[in-house]
């Protein structure tokens, strides 16, 4: 498809793979999705790339301010907000310790783990891995200490002795 799109030369192994793959029905069928799409949003449909880039991206940072407010547009609200709940607005900050000795959960995902660490060391300023560990109920240095020293950097979180 993208051969086509470019206008180049539908020739011989590529006219076979043209024919067999039925790339002109998906040209066709890509076309009309992107001009829907386009025309769904307000955009023209002849909208160069980075533009589409643009307005995409502004458009994702529109939502996600909304989502920080507490206001989530669902694609599906039965299936994922069947009860109907509001959601509450985020403040941004990772609650490590809400109560006085209460830890949090050690996060399953490495990107949440990283900003888990990343909170951990705003509060607690340079620690070691193991103190950063302790804030949370996973209490394991080794677990905690590959995001805080890779990602936070070696004046964080590290045990430089």
């Amino acid at each position: 498809m993208k051969k086509l799109r470019a206008g180049a030369a539908n020739e011989g192994k590529d006219r076979q793979i043209y024919d067999n793959g039925l790339i002109g029905l998906l040209k066709d069928i890509h076309d009309r999705i992107d001009a829907a799409v386009a025309e769904a949003d307000g955009w023209p449909a002849d909208l160069p790339e980075n533009d589409i880039l643009m307005n995409l991206v502004a458009l994702n940072h529109e939502r996600a301010e909304e989502e920080a407010r507490g206001h989530v547009r669902w694609l599906r609200p039965d299936y994922q907000n069947p009860e109907g709940r509001v959601a509450e607005a985020r403040t941004g900050k990772l609650e490590i310790a809400a109560a006085k000795g209460a830890k949090a959960p050690w996060p399953k995902t490495l990107p949440a783990q990283i900003a888990a660490v990343r909170e951990a060391l705003e509060d607690l300023g340079e620690v070691d891995a193991e103190t950063v560990a302790r804030t949370f109920l996973r209490d394991r240095a080794m677990a905690v200490e590959p995001p805080a020293g890779n990602v936070c950097g070696p004046r964080h979180g590290r045990d430089d002795r």
